[in-house]
């Protein structure tokens, strides 16, 4: 059992004052107090955590039906609604997917050891398209909402890793925060001829898309009754999921669903449809052999297990890497997003991007750099107490090909040029978009926090997804943990709280400007440096640059 679901057992509150349509349940589940929200689906009854956190949870919402059997590969349909009350003190399972360090463990949608059992194994569940909600523990009504889109290069994670704990967001934020799961790898991007309806939104193979449509549209519905403002939804992504929200903001599904954007580490990537097609064509030999008619394979497709499409992806990855996901259908996405931009009614949207100043430090298995596998850098990781001194160096993490790190050809030189052509490239271009496009709402942050121990502080450093941890207040669990210690609290916790009261002024008016930061927050194509020592927070004027990629 998880420190959370412990804490949430042990719970004894008195309710002091719930959320619009919510009523308190003296009893509860399991002994700890509850809350109840009535929603167009049906009552859910949720964790009344005023005394540990300041908040109301409601977990495992479903927002669509399972996707299983004839809905696979379908567009999702909107769940029916369910009699009685509906328990939501748990979190769903994450969707299916090829365990990697950011997956769920094989026993559940949590973060523990048993992750590294679960690496390039089948983990997650098919029946996953639940979102969970979060507020502050007041009578508050209209606050401003915060819908998160997870990242994992849209082939894993889960919106129950405790990175993504909405509690500490909504408290410091003011807000009403979201996350949500969706399908992922060839069960949310899979454009084959055979699965074709004649449906132009069906059939545009983008149905991780459409989950996260669909889950907005439950928003907009139901989020007034959980204390939320339906006209004034941010939608916010970090890395894939950050590629998903500049993809929202192109759809023409998305009109009415989104009023402000903070997507983080990723920019407007489309899959072409030569490269889905040609993906889906040879996954699909993979999976059930090559031969027969396009009806036959589609029916052995729908016939085999959820972990044995996985295995087949993970088969075919081993080849050609990632399924093609985003893909540019010209129904559900643009075939063209600078055209999109320039001419859509999101060219106006407010946006606050960022990136984080050595992005490719998390990314060292691409050029060879880890030494140890993926097991064993999560076990060292894993067990690491960053209030002790250490005995790793950072030889024991990179290879001698990238060392001294500092000198030519070394770690920090490489993981550079990752960052640069993976991720400062498009976001740079996709802000440069909007600006073209007219937009006088583009605000964008550069992460440079790197003071994990040693040698923690070279092999990662400022690296990919470090500033999540920030964002949502979560340091105490998670694949991070490692990095976080007495000595660097007082400058990152400070640190936390410019970044949070950035996003709480940006969802209420659309600049991320405030009195905390000391300092003015120019619009793109300046940025703001976020950074800080071990005892202190700053926020410093800098230059992103123009547009760096095509």
């Amino acid at each position: 059992m998880t420190t959370r679901r412990v804490a949430a057992v042990l719970l004894g509150t008195v309710l002091a004052a719930a959320p619009t349509n919510a009523v308190p349940a003296d009893g509860g589940r399991g002994g700890h107090r509850t809350t109840v929200v009535r929603t167009d689906l049906g009552k859910v009854e949720g964790l009344d955590q005023r005394r540990s956190s300041g908040t109301y949870s409601w977990l495992g919402i479903p927002y669509a039906q399972p996707p299983v059997g004839p809905l696979r590969w379908r567009a999702p349909v909107t769940h029916r609604p369910w009699r009685g009350l509906r328990d939501a003190t748990e979190y769903g399972d994450g969707c299916i997917q090829q365990g990697r360090l950011f997956s769920p463990a094989p026993s559940g949608p949590h973060y523990g050891l048993d992750v590294r059992d679960g690496l390039n194994k089948p983990v997650g569940a098919e029946d996953c398209l639940t979102l969970n909600v979060y507020r502050p523990s007041t009578a508050k009504k209209d606050l401003p909402v915060i819908v998160f889109v997870h990242g994992g290069s849209n082939v894993v994670g889960y919106s129950a890793d405790p990175m993504y704990d909405g509690r500490a967001l909504a408290r410091r934020a003011d807000a009403v925060v979201v996350t949500v799961n969706y399908r992922l790898g060839v069960f949310g991007w899979l454009d084959l001829p055979g699965l074709k309806t004649g449906d132009p939104v069906g059939d545009s193979g983008n149905f991780g898309t459409l989950d996260q449509i669909e889950a907005l549209r439950f928003v907009r519905r139901n989020v007034s009754a959980f204390g939320g403002d339906a006209s004034n939804v941010t939608v916010m992504g970090e890395s894939a999921g950050a590629v998903n929200v500049w993809a929202l903001m192109t759809s023409p599904l998305s009109r009415g669903l989104m009023d402000k954007a903070v997507p983080l580490s990723g920019g407007l990537k489309f899959s072409s449809p030569e490269q889905a097609r040609g993906y889906a064509e040879d996954f699909r030999d993979e999976a059930v052999g090559p031969g027969g008619s396009p009806e036959e394979a589609v029916q052995r497709l729908r016939g085999m297990s959820a972990d044995d499409v996985v295995r087949a992806q993970v088969r075919r990855g081993a080849a050609v890497g990632d399924p093609p996901a985003v893909l540019a259908d010209g129904v559900v996405l643009p075939e063209d997003y600078h055209e999109a931009i320039r001419t859509g009614r999101f060219r106006d949207i407010p946006v606050l991007a960022g990136n984080t100043f050595e992005e490719g430090k998390l990314f060292g298995s691409l050029v060879d750099a880890y030494r140890p596998t993926d097991r064993e850098r999560f076990t060292l990781q894993y067990f690491f107490d960053p209030d002790k001194p250490s005995a790793f160096e950072v030889r024991d993490f990179i290879t001698d090909r990238y060392l001294p790190a500092d000198g030519p050809g070394g770690w920090n030189e490489a993981a550079g040029e990752l960052t640069d052509s993976i991720f400062t490239g498009i976001v740079h271009d996709s802000m440069d978009s909007m600006k073209e496009a007219g937009n006088k709402h583009l605000y964008y942050y550069q992460f440079g926090w790197n003071q994990e121990p040693a040698p923690f502080d070279t092999v990662y450093g400022s690296a990919h997804a470090m500033d999540l941890p920030f964002v949502f207040g979560t340091f105490d669990e998670g694949l991070f943990t490692f990095a976080f210690g007495r000595r660097n609290e007082p400058g990152r916790l400070e640190l936390s709280k410019l970044m949070t009261d950035s996003i709480r002024a940006f969802v209420r008016t659309g600049r991320p400007q405030h009195r905390g930061l000391g300092t003015h927050w120019d619009q793109w194509p300046r940025s703001l440096v976020l950074d800080a020592t071990d005892r202190r927070a700053s926020a410093r004027p800098g230059s992103a640059g123009g547009r760096s990629s095509g």
